[in-house]
């Protein structure tokens, strides 16, 4: 556990000591695909760290429909707002795939505290970050058309391997769509104009970025 804790940004300025008593205060907890494993509104009290698999981070709108915020895999981290003021849970997560976890308790988080006050530094770098990246997108939201922000969204997904600039992940369009408050049907037809202009290829859901300089509109 200290080899993932290590290549988290909460954690990734503790010495092994500090790691070492996180890990004494951890508890794992394995969810299968499906699962909920916080609801939008309930009490927070616990960070979770992705061992392995997969969670979306979602909200649903007035009329029930959902918007994803975020997909994280194996390293990320999400439920540290209630580690700060336990307030209730500002969006739900469910796992995307038979996920494992690790759970810092509020009371275990408030004990490496005590032993390593350099942690409150790392959560407030982190928190920074996050609330940039949430104004950001709620700048593309605001400002850009559904073409647009489904061409930011790719950009921001994308990343390196063996070559190549991929999406990390085989999203369907309808997860797409979900992320970017549009229609499925709009995300596919902005999916295939991306791609027979020769900036996207798609294959076995796997989005390859051609041409990173995605155009903003049809």
């Amino acid at each position: 556990m200290s080899n993932l804790l290590k290549h988290i940004p909460l954690f990734q300025t503790l010495d092994d000591g500090e790691l070492a008593v996180i890990e004494s205060l951890a508890v794992e907890k394995i969810v299968p695909r499906g699962s909920i494993i916080l609801n939008e509104g309930d009490m927070g009290d616990a960070l979770f760290v992705i061992a392995s698999g997969r969670v979306k981070v979602l909200i649903c709108d007035a009329d029930g429909r959902e918007i994803i915020l975020k997909i994280l895999g194996a390293g990320d981290f999400f439920g540290e707002l209630s580690l700060i003021d336990k307030e209730p849970r500002s969006a739900s997560v469910v796992a995307l795939d038979n996920t494992t976890l690790r759970v810092l308790s509020y009371q275990g988080f408030r004990d490496c505290l005590v032993r390593s006050p350099n942690i409150a530094t790392a959560v407030m770098t982190v928190l920074a970050k996050r609330l940039r990246d949430a104004d950001r997108k709620i700048s593309n939201l605001a400002l850009m058309d559904v073409y647009g922000r489904v061409a930011s969204t790719l950009i921001e997904l994308a990343v390196q391997k063996e070559g190549k600039l991929i999406i990390g992940e085989k999203l369907s369009q309808q997860e797409i769509a979900n992320m970017v408050g549009a229609s499925r049907e709009m995300v596919n037809r902005i999916l295939k104009d991306l791609s027979d202009r020769g900036y996207i290829s798609i294959e076995s859901k796997q989005i390859t970025i051609l041409n990173d300089r995605l155009p903003p509109s049809f």
